[in-house]
């Protein structure tokens, strides 16, 4: 067995095509299929289901192919745990960051580069359940995610940053009055929210269900760009999370007030439990162990 009939397999699986797997692989379709083929010998089991063309893994097949990304996650972690002995500091680590916490994740990943200049950082933006999901599959290393929609009895280890809080915010020239603002008096203010299947949405939905009244939702999307570009033209207000606010990247305009009550969840770091984490995995943890962000993005 070699560790390309695994590549391929984890390949084939990732396209559901033969062609654009071998492609990806950098082989011919009758190579890769081949390199399969032969893997079911040496197994003795039927691992693809076959028509004309590629029609999903057996059941055989599933249980190998679970079986391959781990041994290919345990190689490159033990490629990448020689490679940081031999250097003063280095790595490559992947990160997936949901949308609310978009500005927290530069304050995060400063601190890692700052400790370990040679750190090559992938960043994936994603939706919560999106990055939990690549997590599992080992597509990712680090997740920044809401910890409340971390399965209970899932493989992974969380750790706690900040405390999310919600506020109202708009750009001139809509006018916001000063002070706290209670959900039941957001009724008449045209909105423009997040989707309603992004966490952060849902939590807004919760706070506006339990005031017992009906926002007027004029707009929604799932790019904060997008919404950014709406408040600052002026015309529509929003609420969004304080981790989530483009006054961090500069933005003056915006006016910010906070809310009454609502759900608060945490948001932090979540990896997949592994018995042998390598070094840089256990150094980036440590660093972020030690970060202090709750006052950072906390309405003061």
């Amino acid at each position: 067995m070699f560790l390309r009939q695994l590549t391929y397999l984890i390949a084939l699986d990732r396209y559901r095509h033969f062609s654009r797997a071998a492609e990806s692989c950098g082989v011919s379709q009758p190579a890769l299929s081949s390199a399969i083929r032969q893997l079911e010998t040496e197994l003795g089991i039927t691992i693809i289901r076959r028509t004309r063309r590629f029609n999903g893994l057996t059941d055989e097949g599933q249980r190998v192919l679970d079986w391959a990304r781990q041994t290919l996650a345990a190689l490159d972690g033990l490629r990448q745990e020689a490679a940081f002995a031999q250097a003063v500091a280095g790595g490559s680590l992947s990160i997936g960051v949901m949308p609310p916490a978009l500005q927290a994740s530069p304050v995060l990943l400063e601190s890692f580069r700052t400790a370990i200049p040679g750190l090559h950082l992938q960043v994936r933006l994603g939706s919560c359940a999106d990055t939990i999901h690549r997590l599992r599959q080992q597509q990712l290393d680090l997740g920044l995610v809401y910890l409340d929609q971390i399965p209970a009895d899932g493989p992974f280890e969380a750790l706690p940053l900040y405390t999310e809080q919600h506020v109202l915010v708009a750009a001139e020239p809509f006018v916001l009055p000063a002070g706290r603002r209670e959900w039941h008096t957001l009724a008449d203010l045209p909105l423009c929210l997040l989707s309603t299947e992004m966490r952060t949405r849902q939590i807004v939905d919760a706070a506006f269900r339990g005031a017992g009244v009906t926002p007027a939702i004029v707009m929604e999307t799932n790019s904060l760009e997008v919404l950014y570009a709406e408040l600052l033209a002026g015309r529509l207000a929003s609420i969004l999370p304080v981790a989530a606010l483009p006054t961090h990247t500069g933005h003056g305009r915006l006016q910010v007030r906070p809310l009454g009550p609502c759900a608060t969840p945490e948001v932090g770091l979540a990896r997949l439990a592994q018995s042998l984490p390598t070094a840089l995995t256990v150094r980036v943890w440590e660093i972020a162990a030690n970060m202090d962000m709750r006052d950072i993005f906390a309405l003061g």
